[in-house]
């Protein structure tokens, strides 16, 4: 019920509304590589912060058995944050990446403490299964929520609202309402092992977390199957998250309507909902390496076909595809690295894993920024006129996407690197030493 909270944010806000409004509404005026540039950053940003704290906080967590409260601190930081962005008025785009940037931070954070509950509440033969179950929601939930957010879009006066960009603005209110109301299942239901005491000096709490941190670090060096597949997730994860995160703008760029790619989004999740739960029946039967592997390739082929499109209708065909892989390959990342993991250090492991989906969301969405700003600089002496400048942005543009390609590549060779049976060997024989 979690995924089937936060998804809203990832829908509505993160893949949807937001990358369009900021750049017709909040960015209004600035060239478009700037305000891609500024949307870029400010995804990166973001993603530091998170990654930096996220195996500090997890080390935290697992000492005072305080998972689901920090879940609930960084969760409602989020919805409060995604409400403020309902104030935010035309050509503040400072103020709207700020907000932005915050939700993002209340988002992934939530987002550490929620992962590390998988293990308390599937054992190793369902840890597939549950993990592409929760995704699963994730989709159907997210996707509802933004069905009546496009709805409000295209049809404002039947909702009461005076005009499109009210409606957007009115659905950031929604979203914090659905994400902050459908928490409460999560806080209710489900379970916590004791394993501590949580410390209320604050100062002994971060020097405790610092220190659980750095030794943390140094082990994680010796399980070198995690290692390695944190390595490898940090590339192929990378591209996945570049890709949610700047789909959207990347369309706009193009020229693209709105309205194409709110259509295109909801196509994702109304995908995305059944090919979740099929990948995690594939992990079951099949393997999660090799449907990781599947789903890699499936992205290698997405990044090369949005490079080359032109129409409508092949954004329509490339939603479908990523609707087929951008749920297996994150439910099955998760439950996979789960079960390489010490269970009774959750938290403090999954900061690590966070930390590495975080520092890959701050290099996908630069190097867009990046190369599309670069491609843009050497590309204008040659197309000098007003109208050839306009199709240099778009061209830039694809150049930018093109980039992404690498992620998936330097990935998938890594995860080749990744043995999943001496990893989980090693994860117990470590636990029974430091228990002993």
């Amino acid at each position: 019920m979690y995924d089937w909270a936060n998804s809203a944010f990832a829908t509505t806000v993160m893949a949807g509304f937001f990358p369009v409004f900021f750049k017709q509404y909040f960015s209004y005026g600035i060239d478009i590589n700037m305000s891609t540039a500024i949307l870029g950053f400010g995804n990166s940003i973001a993603s530091l912060l998170v990654a930096i704290m996220a195996p500090v906080l997890g080390a935290i967590a697992d000492r005072g058995s305080a998972r689901k409260r920090f879940l609930i601190y960084f969760a409602y930081f989020g919805v409060l944050m995604t409400a403020s962005l309902f104030m935010v008025q035309k050509g503040h785009w400072a103020w709207a990446i700020f907000s932005y940037a915050m939700g993002i931070i209340g988002f992934s954070g939530a987002n550490i403490f929620y992962d590390s509950l998988l293990c308390e509440v599937a054992d190793d033969n369902s840890l597939d299964r549950v993990s592409s179950l929760g995704f699963a929601m994730g989709y159907l939930g997210g996707g509802l929520l933004f069905l009546l957010n496009v709805l409000m879009v295209l049809m404002p006066a039947k909702f009461g609202l005076s005009d499109a960009a009210a409606a957007i603005r009115f659905s950031f209110i929604t979203v914090a309402l659905w994400w902050g109301g459908f928490t409460v299942f999560t806080i209710v239901w489900v379970p916590e092992e004791k394993r501590g005491k949580f410390l209320q000096s604050s100062r002994s709490t971060i020097t405790e977390g610092f220190s659980r941190f750095i030794c943390t670090l140094k082990e994680i060096r010796q399980f070198r199957t995690v290692f390695w597949f944190l390595v490898a997730y940090w590339f192929y994860i990378d591209g996945v998250n570049t890709i949610i995160r700047m789909a959207v703008d990347y369309g706009i760029s193009l020229g693209f309507a709105s309205n194409d790619l709110i259509i295109s989004l909801l196509i994702v999740q109304f995908v995305g909902f059944p090919f979740a739960l099929i990948f995690g029946k594939l992990g079951q039967i099949w393997g999660a390496r090799r449907s990781i592997y599947l789903a890699i390739s499936i992205y290698m082929f997405i990044t090369l076909w949005g490079a080359m499109m032109n129409s409508k209708e092949e954004f329509y065909m490339l939603a479908v595809f990523i609707g087929m892989a951008q749920g297996g390959i994150q439910a099955l990342s998760r439950s996979f690295y789960a079960g390489l993991i010490p269970k009774n250090r959750s938290a403090e492991f999954f900061g690590f894993y966070n930390m590495a989906g975080k520092f890959a969301a701050i290099l996908g969405p630069a190097m867009i920024g990046v190369v599309g700003l670069v491609a843009r600089r050497v590309l204008m002496p040659a197309f000098p006129t007003p109208g050839q400048i306009e199709s240099v942005g778009r061209i830039a543009s694809r150049c930018s996407i093109v980039s992404v390609l690498a992620l998936f590549i330097i990935g998938g060779v890594l995860f080749s690197m990744v043995d999943e049976n001496k990893g989980a060997h090693k994860s117990e024989h470590r636990t029974s030493n430091i228990e002993r």
